[in-house]
């Protein structure tokens, strides 16, 4: 066996390692992009409970002012004050977690990895046979 023949298995698994990488690299956009863990949940005393229901009830009674407050106001501009919908009216915007690109990537490496096992099949077979 010539050494042109023992090196092109090796070459064609780097060729297929380094295509699988180009395609894996944009999937590291799906992860986490802050490296700050989020604090983990802790009991809470019954000074917390007090203060958080106290806390809840006085922006719920914020809330209900100022809602009442808008309503007068549009009451006096005939209504015109009132958003039509969409984002204007709350909504809240489509959110991207970029999972498509997760799994777009992950597709094509695995069929780029079945192609490539193929080729080398059909190459060893084409070799027995010759």
């Amino acid at each position: 066996m010539s050494r042109r023949l023992t090196l092109r298995p090796l070459r064609i698994a780097v060729l297929t390692g380094v295509a699988a990488g180009a395609l894996l690299v944009p999937a590291t956009a799906a992860f986490a992009t802050d490296p700050t863990p989020s604090p983990g949940a802790t009991e809470s005393t019954s000074a917390d409970k007090e203060a958080l229901a106290k806390k809840k009830a006085e922006d719920a009674k914020t809330l209900k002012e100022a809602e009442a407050r808008k309503a007068m106001e549009a009451q006096k501009t005939g209504g015109q004050g009132y958003p039509r919908g969409g984002v204007a009216a709350g909504e809240a915007p489509a959110k991207d977690d970029n999972t498509g690109t997760l799994i777009g990537s992950a597709t094509g490496a695995l069929l780029l990895a079945g192609a490539g096992t193929y080729v080398l099949r059909r190459r060893t077979t084409a070799r027995r046979e010759s």
